[in-house]
């Protein structure tokens, strides 16, 4: 204990004093030195979660059809670019490729939730041309697979579906010529949706290569459904029916090839009548190792997805990208459907 005083030390009160001021308690000390350390744990996890969130922009892919498998390979490879470079990546899309309202009216509200970017793969080139533009005052939107109506693309990547349909006609002919020995007879073309950028582009390269390549092979019908399986089905049943000399078939999109390759199983017309199918799923796939589907020719939906992401994510950040991107196409038959590429496209990881 300390004295202050003593009659015998009168300086010691003062003494005592400054020392006091000098070495205060350590209670005190203790105490100014928590209170310092808690503000700064405190100024340290503020800052973290705001470097998190600078970190992890925001970018949502918006599909034509959330149920179709092309699609879920799409979003699979968008899925892997947001955990690969740290993007959230909502996925976003109607439940039929023929909800043109339902896409725009998703596109409206990603816009509001101030996204970094937007992917998109436009349902119609008409009809999404206008949503896209305004869309685009607001954020960058970078396009896969389907073209629109609009200039405001950052960037789009997506299959040359002109070339697309180059490699249909020149799959069917191969098919044809193995077949009948000569790339000769009466063929026909069966597309999903009318008005479709991609559709179009596919059923352009596939009629311009008949014409320059395959003078032999006569377009005889040229049919477009409503996008749904069954509608392709009752299609290509007619067709059967109504030409006696059909040869073969080109049908331009995954869900036209399954109701194509349904019909040409159920009425055993395979030997007869070649089908190339474009995309592909478990169904098409089966139907091509049974021989009902002659060809199948393959995009590269995983690298759509996880390109269109990455590509945005570098227009967001102000770097630059190209205009356009060919993601390919490959060409697959019974006979190459095996081989490691094949195996890559035909059964990619989806989760």
């Amino acid at each position: 204990m300390r004295r202050l005083s003593s009659p015998d030390n009168p300086k010691s009160a003062a003494f005592y004093y400054q020392d006091y001021l000098m070495n205060p308690p350590i209670s005190f000390s203790i105490r100014r030195v928590f209170t310092g350390l808690l503000g700064a744990i405190a100024l340290t996890g503020m800052f973290a979660a705001a470097a998190v969130c600078a970190a992890e922009p925001t970018i949502p892919i918006i599909v034509k059809d959330t149920t179709s498998n092309f699609w879920q390979i799409v979003l699979a490879g968008a899925r892997k670019a947001g955990k690969d470079l740290g993007v959230k990546v909502p996925e976003l899309g109607a439940q039929s490729e023929s909800d043109i309202n339902g896409q725009i009216a998703i596109l409206e509200n990603a816009v509001s939730g101030k996204p970094a970017a937007i992917v998109i793969s436009p349902t119609q080139f008409k009809a999404l041309g206008q949503p896209i533009d305004e869309a685009a005052k607001k954020t960058i939107i970078v396009g896969i697979d389907s073209a629109a109506d609009s200039k405001a693309f950052t960037s789009f990547l997506q299959t040359d579906n002109v070339q697309g349909g180059r490699a249909g006609a020149d799959a069917l002919a191969a098919a044809i010529q193995a077949k009948y020995g000569k790339p000769e007879g009466d063929v026909a073309l069966i597309t999903s949706i009318p008005g479709v950028g991609s559709l179009d582009q596919r059923a352009k390269g596939f009629k311009e290569e008949l014409k320059a390549k395959y003078p032999g092979l006569k377009l005889v019908a040229d049919k477009v459904a409503d996008g749904m399986a069954t509608t392709a089905l009752n299609i290509m049943t007619d067709l059967i029916t109504a030409n006696p000399n059909l040869r073969g078939v080109f049908a331009s999109n995954l869900i036209m090839s399954q109701g194509a390759g349904q019909a040409i199983a159920e009425n055993k017309v395979a030997d007869k009548i070649k089908l190339v199918g474009f995309d592909s799923d478990d169904k098409t796939v089966k139907l091509l190792k049974d021989g009902n589907i002659a060809a199948l020719i393959v995009q590269d939906p995983y690298r759509m997805g996880f390109e269109g992401v990455k590509t945005a994510l570098q227009a967001s950040k102000g770097e630059k990208v190209p205009a356009t991107v060919d993601t390919g196409v490959n060409t697959i038959t019974k006979e190459n459907m095996d081989t490691p590429r094949s195996q890559e496209l035909l059964n990619p990881k989806i989760k």
